[in-house]
């Protein structure tokens, strides 16, 4: 396969950066110096594996784009900066003719598809990028369609447990709702326990310290009516890998789809990459 071409927007943050390294380590993967990065960031640069990466503020990226813009439009750009960016990223890639993976939780995510399918680009647009993980979620969404209200008069409690900076519920959790709504259960975002306290975290839920700064622990625990049946989903994760050796996949995925299949205007999820 040719050299495949990305930008790893979000840096100087912990998943952007495990992104880039894992690129780095693959010589399919040409990573280019640049990073989209939030107004607040005080950085000028990082250096990731003796590389110097800029980056690049709001108020600055139109300039940037002016000047690298055949690097831009010869690139995939990886978007993992903050859920409050996301729907203003979105349109700026659909704006100026940017294919993007968005690994970013948070956002309107019917809005984020209208400015794909409305443009010139095309996107993967997932709330998980861990391959298995959307494996899970697909079987969830089969038993969904082909068992419905199998789980009429159950109950559930959702817990999920993430580093203290991820700012939002999990799209993990958030996409599972509706599945678990056909199979019967009354259940509702909002219900969705989220645990952001290390303490609790390490102490209460067995979290590892070393992964207290990057996990994702989520339990799904089903009781029906007369207390005498229990169902319980289990997926822990620790650390981010997944999640980066996914996104890339994922590239790969874009990059066949944009040079062999001339695609336009068009979002894949994860499991488009996972049956192509």
């Amino acid at each position: 396969m040719n050299t495949v071409h990305i930008i790893v927007n979000g840096l100087p943050g912990k998943m952007a950066q495990i992104v880039v390294e894992k690129a780095m380590e693959n010589p399919t993967f040409n990573v280019l110096p640049f990073s989209l990065t939030g107004q607040e960031i005080e950085e000028k640069f990082i250096t990731i594996k003796n590389q110097q990466f800029s980056l690049i503020k709001p108020d600055q990226r139109e300039s940037f784009y002016n000047t690298n813009k055949a690097l831009l439009l010869s690139s995939i750009t990886i978007d993992y900066t903050h859920p409050s960016a996301v729907e203003l990223n979105c349109k700026w890639y659909c704006d100026h003719h940017i294919h993007f993976v968005m690994g970013t939780t948070g956002g309107n995510r019917e809005l984020l598809n209208q400015h794909v399918e409305n443009s010139e680009i095309c996107a993967i647009i997932a709330p998980n990028m861990g391959k298995q993980i959307v494996g899970f979620l697909s079987m969830i969404e089969f038993a969904s369609k082909n068992f419905p209200h199998l789980f009429d008069g159950y109950s559930i409690e959702i817990t999920e447990s993430h580093q203290q900076g991820k700012a939002d519920t999990s799209g993990t959790a958030r996409a599972l709702i509706p599945f678990f709504q056909k199979l019967g259960l009354d259940v509702r975002e909002s219900d969705i326990f989220m645990e952001r306290n290390p303490n609790i975290q390490h102490k209460q839920l067995g979290v590892p310290k070393a992964f207290l700064g990057g996990h994702a622990w989520h339990t799904y625990s089903l009781v029906s009516q007369d207390q005498t049946v229990s169902f319980q989903f289990t997926h822990n994760v620790n650390g981010r890998s997944i999640y980066a050796l996914g996104t890339l996949d994922a590239v790969l995925f874009l990059h066949k789809k944009i040079v062999e299949e001339k695609k336009a205007g068009k979002v894949y999820s994860m499991i488009d990459v996972l049956k192509g």
